[in-house]
C-alpha cells in the first residue's frame, strides 16, 4: 500500500508541474458562452491532446478537443486561461482555429511537446462526447487522463477504452482506434508554463480585440 501511495503521489507531482493541477472551476455564464460559440465546418471529430515531456517522453497532461454542435476543449484540471475563452467546469468554449493554436502554443515549449490524435466520428458520437464533457464538472488535479478516459468509454464505439491515470497509456489506447491521425507540435521558447500561458492570452486579446 505504501508503494502504491508513493506511485500516486509521484504521478500527481509530475502532472502538477506540467499543468494538470487543482484550480478553481470556470464559471462562465450562458451569455458568455453563447457569445463565443463556434461551430467548425469540418467533419465531427475527437482529438486527444497529450502533453509530453521532451526529456523523459512521459505524459504530462491530457485534454480532448470535441468538434460537435460546437467546438470545445475538455481540459480537465488544466492550466489554460485566456480572457477571451470562457470556461465552465473544465470545458473551454469558442475553440476557433486561433484559440486552438493558442492552446497548443501555451503548452509546447523547450521541455514539452504536444501530440494530437484525431479520429473522425459520427455527429451522434461527437455530440455524446460533448454532452458528457459539459456535464462532467470540475476535475481534481492528477486525474486528467482518467477523467478523459471515463468520458471516452461512455461514447458509443469507444467502450474498450480503459481508465488510467497515465496520459501516455490513454494515448496508446487511442492510437489503436481505426483511422486515427497523428500530429506533433513543438516550440522552443521558455520552459516556464506561466510565460506560455501569458503569451497565448496576449496573442488572443490582440486578435480578438479583448
Amino acid at each position: 500500500m505504501n508503494s502504491l501511495f508513493r506511485l500516486v503521489a509521484l504521478v500527481f507531482l509530475v502532472l502538477g508541474v506540467a499543468g494538470c493541477v487543482n484550480r478553481p472551476a470556470g464559471r462562465a455564464t450562458d451569455d458568455q458562452i453563447a457569445t463565443v460559440s463556434y461551430r467548425d465546418s469540418g467533419p465531427a471529430s475527437l482529438t486527444l491532446y497529450t502533453v509530453v515531456n521532451n526529456r523523459t517522453n512521459e505524459g504530462a497532461h491530457t485534454a480532448l478537443l470535441i468538434n460537435a454542435s460546437e467546438r470545445v476543449i475538455f481540459d480537465p484540471a488544466g492550466s489554460f486561461r485566456a480572457d477571451v475563452v470562457p470556461e465552465r467546469g473544465d470545458v473551454l468554449y469558442g475553440i476557433t482555429p486561433e484559440v486552438e493554436q493558442a492552446y497548443r502554443s501555451a503548452h509546447a515549449r523547450s521541455t514539452y511537446r504536444v501530440e494530437m490524435q484525431t479520429i473522425q466520428v459520427t455527429p451522434a458520437q461527437a455530440e455524446a462526447a460533448y454532452r458528457l464533457a459539459v456535464s462532467n464538472g470540475r476535475v481534481m488535479g492528477g486525474f486528467c487522463a482518467s477523467s478523459t478516459a471515463n468520458i471516452l468509454r461512455k461514447v458509443p464505439g469507444f467502450e474498450d477504452i480503459r481508465t488510467t491515470l497515465f496520459p501516455r497509456k490513454l494515448q496508446a489506447q487511442f492510437a489503436r482506434l481505426p483511422g486515427v491521425e497523428f500530429e506533433q507540435y513543438f516550440e522552443d521558447d521558455s520552459d516556464d508554463l506561466a510565460e506560455g500561458l501569458a503569451k497565448a492570452n496576449a496573442q488572443l486579446k490582440a486578435q480578438y480585440g479583448g
